[in-house]
């Protein structure tokens, strides 16, 4: 890819891959995919806790996360509570989802654990 110079065509997919293959090996059987016939709505991943559905976005650069923050404030999605992303980022809370680089994704089924028994 270096040689080629495509790195940059593939980083999302690759990141995404390195993401998921954390996220099963951290005891995370099955992880979901969904795409929504509306271009603006895809999420990489998702995962539960006993109380909601979390989306995981992965981004290999510092976009936006549109789908994230839609997922989160549309009523169709009762569920989903917050979210989070995975980045090139701090650790970070704005309200509506997490942020952690990604190097910390198989810390995340802990994270959510603890998250849940600290708010109950």
């Amino acid at each position: 890819m270096r040689a080629n110079k495509n790195f940059d065509t593939y980083k999302g997919a690759i990141y995404e891959n390195v993401v998921g293959e954390m996220l099963r090996k951290s005891g995370y059987e099955q992880l979901y995919f969904y795409k929504h016939e509306n271009p603006a709505l895809e999420m990489d991943f998702f995962v539960r806790d006993a109380d909601s559905l979390i989306p995981v976005e992965v981004k290999a650069n510092d976009s936006a996360t549109a789908s994230l923050n839609n997922l989160i404030k549309w009523d169709s999605y009762p569920d989903v509570k917050y979210g989070i992303k995975l980045g090139y980022k701090n650790i970070g809370w704005n309200g509506q989802f997490y942020t952690f680089p990604y190097f910390l994704a198989f810390l995340l089924k802990r994270f959510l654990k603890e998250r849940l028994q600290a708010h109950q």
